[in-house]
């Protein structure tokens, strides 16, 4: 997070506003990216932005999934903040007709920093941290050695999550007691795949409609399951699942959990790249390669080179 002085403060952690036509982005008019000051997250980009001759930086369309829209307490105006810190950029307008997407974002320009069009590469990775994912699919080895290979992950690690005990191995996983589920914690860059291309990854690697269940292995510990990090994981998660229940790709329902992630035990050593290493034993030949196989396949734009 940036430092702010008092004024920024006042805007971006307070809800104030800066004095109309006061700002240095009025009337600013150069090709490049609006981020928002406080955590350098990209909001608008420059072809967004016109001149509503109202005082503010004015945008009629926004980067997806950048801005929350927020109905104010007295339930006249929309509020909007930055998705990724909440930090204050002003309200959104609809219905005045100034452009063809008839909306306007109304913003205080100390709430943005400007970044040029031949900048922002090197914003790009600042300004776009790792996220993690956390998915349950049955037996760890099978998803870990799948989503090892897609582009944009930087590590996947097996592990055990949502269980009751305040601890967790693979002896006491497996008796099904302990309420975790076999699941593998994965570290991506979000500017190169995106957390819906992962749930696509996810649903195509195993059965999202059998309880507690992967073919042979069964018990609670091979559930399927999404334990997501954030809010917008939860709603990407539930998105994810109602299209693709109102596909009826299955003719069985989906019984997979969305959960909110909590303590993630990494799993012992020997269980790292369990398929890589030990892929001519007869569990990897005939339960992980048919899956591994099938999901390159289908996915093969997007595999590492």
């Amino acid at each position: 997070m940036n430092n702010l002085t008092e004024f920024e403060k006042y805007v971006i952690e307070q809800k104030g506003t800066e004095r109309p036509f006061s700002g240095e982005y009025v009337d600013h008019d150069v090709q490049g990216m609006y981020l928002c000051k406080k955590c350098l997250a990209p909001l608008y980009k420059s072809e967004h932005k016109f001149n509503a001759h109202c005082g503010w930086p004015a945008f009629d369309n926004e980067i997806e999934g950048a801005v929350k829209h927020t109905l104010d307490a007295d339930g006249h105006r929309t509020e909007i903040t930055c998705a990724q810190c909440g930090g204050h950029l002003g309200h959104v307008f609809e219905g005045e007709h100034l452009t063809e997407n008839n909306i306007r974002h109304c913003v205080n320009s100390v709430s943005m920093v400007f970044t040029p069009l031949d900048e922002l590469s090197q914003v790009s990775s600042a300004s776009t941290p790792n996220e993690k994912a956390t998915f349950g699919a049955g037996c760890f080895w099978c998803i870990e050695a799948i989503f090892s290979q897609l582009k944009g992950v930087q590590s996947v690690k097996s592990g055990y999550c949502g269980g009751d005990a305040k601890d967790a191995n693979y002896d006491a996983v497996c008796s099904g007691r302990t309420g975790h589920a076999e699941v593998i914690q994965i570290e991506f860059d979000p500017a190169v795949i995106s957390y819906e291309t992962l749930l696509a990854v996810l649903f195509e690697s195993h059965d999202p409609t059998t309880l507690n269940q992967q073919g042979n292995d069964k018990g609670p510990q091979y559930r399927s399951v999404i334990f997501a990090h954030n809010s917008q994981q939860i709603d990407a998660a539930n998105r994810f699942i109602n299209a693709l229940t109102e596909q009826h790709i299955w003719s069985k329902p989906i019984v997979t959990e969305v959960s909110a992630f909590d303590t993630f035990y990494p799993a012992e050593n020997y269980h790292e790249d369990y398929f890589a290493k030990h892929g001519e034993q007869p569990y990897c030949q005939l339960v992980v390669k048919p899956k591994f196989d099938k999901v390159m396949s289908k996915f093969a734009d997007k595999r590492k080179n």
